[in-house]
This record gives C-alpha cells, structure tokens and sequence, in this order.
C-alpha cells in the first residue's frame, strides 16, 4: 500500500460523502424492520410477466443489437417513442433536445459536470433531495437553500436571496426544483408558484433544472404542467425516469433540454459509460411500443393511493399531537417535523430498536438544519406494514416526548 495515499485523492472524491440511505438500508436487511427508509418501488408494481415476454421476444430477433455498444444519445427507438410522448404534451422539441441517461442521478451527476466549477453557486429547495445535494457537492458547488411552503419554494425569498447575490457579483448556475411530489416533503409546486419561479429565472437569466421523477404518479387532484411546458425559451433542464414508474433496475432515464446544452451532457457522458445499456433500452422501447405502461400506471397509482392513505390515517390515530406531517397528492414520500428539540438522527437507533427505519431529514438540507424532520416512504411495504411501522414509530416518539 502507498504510504500517504489520503494526499493523492482528488478533491472531488475527498469531498464526497457516503449515502446516508445507502448506509441505513445496511441496517434495515433484517427481515424484522419495518423500513420506510428507501426510495423504492413496490415489488407489486413490477410487470414480470410483460417484461419476460419482451425480452424473450428481443433475443429471439434482436440479441445482436441489444448486446452490443450504443450510441450515447441513447436508442434511437426509445427516443423516438418519447420524443412522441412529449410532443403530446405540447413540448416543442426534437430528437436533439433528448439523451438517454443511465438513470436521474447520472444526470444530476452529467448537469453538475457540465455546468459546475468548483465554488459556483446554485439554489435548491430547504430540504431538497439528497442525491442532488451529493452530486452538486461532489463539484465543489455552494448551495444556497430557499424554504419551503405549502406551493414550494418561497419566490419572495428566492428573489430576496438571488437580488442579495447579484449585490456581490454572484450570478448562480442553476435553480434545482422538484415541482411534483417533492423529494423528500411530498409537496407539489403550484401553478402561479410555478410562474413566478419560472419568471425570475428569466428575469436573473439563470437556468432551471427541473427533477420529474413521479410525475405520473399523483393520486388526487389534477396533473400540472411542467416547467419546461410553462417555458419553451431554453430556460428550462428537465430531467426524467422509469425507476419510479417501471423498474429501477433498468437505470433508464433522460434529459430533456436545449440542443447545445443536450451536446454538452452527450460529451460528458462518453467519459463516464460510453452508452447507457443498449439491452435495457430496447426492452422499455418495445414495452412502451406494446401499450403496457399507461395501464401498470394506473395499477401502481391505485396501489399508492391506498397505501399513502393507510400510512395517514395511521399516523392521525397513533402520532402524538406535538408530531405534524405534510399530506402529499402523489410520489412516494411524506414528510414528518418533531418538535426542535428532538434530534432524528441521534433518535435512529431507538427507532431500530423497535423494529422501523426512516430517513433523518437533516440529509435533505443543504446547510445541515431539519435536524428534527425525518422522511417517509409509503410506496414499498404492504397496508398492514404502514400502519404497524407507524405504530411502532409513534411510540418511540411518545416515549422520547
């Protein structure tokens, strides 16, 4: 072993941190834990036997394809089914202005190569999801956390704080958002918020990445347009999935942007894998070609919905009063603040003790605060699971109370 290998690390890896979900789940393998801590889906939601059929009938025609190298904007097919998909939804775009990437976190990770020198600076929600806080950090950038409320993040404090910037010569790369659903709060952007955002991005001429990865996923009320919808001038990055709604396994995701800003992450990506698998591409183009995926939507959205609404009526009836929750329309999370001075960090172990797991909240912002706050899954264990796990919380916090 080299003897000072610490002084040879490079910055950005020295910088990184290890996933605190990625280290909680280690903790939560046995099978007796309750887990609300991991973002997945449920095994219920997964098309097994549509998706061996597919695959059985690609390697039949088409294994000399699928088990070869790709091109890096990604199949050409699966493009083409969602550049169609969108332009239904009135996105004025063309194949250039769609990669594939090998799920949204690459693309976090591609968004920040492109775009982030070490000391930049870029906005984000306070909480925000973890995985951007890590990629973005992992350049080196400075993030400035604006508040949420119940529409999103505050406009009057994002303008507040990108005026006080502009003071000191500081223009911000980016403004990250999570309109739908927002990981980790479960809250949804409101149209007007939508437009006042969208306006003072324009206004400061800085540029939007916007996360969708529960879109389709909403229980109650009406689906909003996004912001790259509302927008249309290039203002706009918007970045898409099929873990949440297919199968993370796949890793298929895309970014939907401008075409010089598509060419920049198309460069970047050759450095990082050449080419997100061709054989998990082929096989989400011809399942979306077989008409499979509105109809296992509408599955998972019935299955979430009752879920979700166990885990609320479970946490009205058992939580203590001093507890507040935030009640999401769609995604997969729910967001639960505690009084100031419980620490949900510290409470963790107690938590395992009882046999449930969550996701402290101080993981989700980027200044270290929500030290009182923990995050929620409903979409990965049963009804009965929800509300037994919620059960079991409940009394740790009674007794901590």
């Amino acid at each position: 072993m080299i003897n000072d290998l610490s002084s040879i690390f490079s910055e950005n890896i020295t910088g990184m941190k290890r996933s605190i979900i990625r280290e909680l789940l280690k903790l939560t393998q046995n099978n007796e834990i309750l887990s609300f801590a991991g973002g997945y889906p449920s095994p219920e939601s997964f098309p097994i036997k549509e998706i061996q059929e597919i695959t059985v009938k690609m390697l039949e025609n088409e294994a000399a394809y699928a088990f070869q190298y790709g091109a890096t904007e990604g199949d050409l097919l699966l493009r083409k089914y969602l550049l169609e998909m969108y332009q239904q939804q009135n996105f004025k775009i063309n194949l250039n202005n769609l990669v594939i990437v090998t799920a949204s976190q690459q693309a976090l990770d591609l968004i920040s190569k492109t775009f982030i020198n070490r000391g930049d600076y870029i906005i984000c929600g306070l909480p925000t999801y973890l995985g951007a806080i890590a990629a973005f950090n992992s350049y080196g950038a400075n993030m400035v956390g604006i508040p949420l409320d119940e529409e999103g993040i505050s406009a009057k404090i994002l303008e507040e704080k990108l005026l006080e910037l502009k003071k000191k010569g500081v223009k911000p790369k980016f403004i990250y958002e999570i309109p739908d659903f927002q990981n980790p709060t479960g809250i949804t952007m409101s149209l007007q918020r939508r437009k006042e955002i969208l306006a003072l991005a324009k206004q400061y001429d800085i540029l939007i990445v916007e996360d969708s990865p529960y879109r389709e996923l909403r229980y109650t009320g009406d689906h909003l347009p996004t912001l790259f919808e509302l927008d249309n001038t290039g203002h706009v990055i918007s970045l898409f999935t099929f873990s949440k709604t297919l199968i993370p396994g796949f890793r298929i995701g895309w970014v939907i942007a401008d075409e010089n800003i598509i060419d920049k992450i198309v460069v970047g990506k050759q450095t990082t894998d050449l080419c997100t698998p061709p054989f998990n591409q082929r096989i989400v183009a011809r399942y979306l070609e077989s008409g499979y995926f509105e109809p296992n939507i509408k599955k998972m959205v019935d299955l979430y919905r009752g879920q979700k609404e166990a885990m609320l009526n479970a946490l009205e009836e058992y939580m203590p009063m001093e507890i507040q929750w935030t009640k999401p329309d769609g995604g997969l999370f729910l967001f639960v603040s505690c009084p100031h001075y419980l620490d949900t960090t510290k409470l963790f172990p107690r938590a395992i003790e009882k046999k449930v797991a969550y996701v402290p909240g101080s993981s989700f912002y980027c200044d270290n605060t929500g030290l009182n706050t923990m995050r929620l899954n409903f979409s990965f264990s049963s009804i009965e699971m929800n509300i037994e796990g919620i059960k079991r919380l409940a009394e740790v916090l009674k007794n901590e109370i």
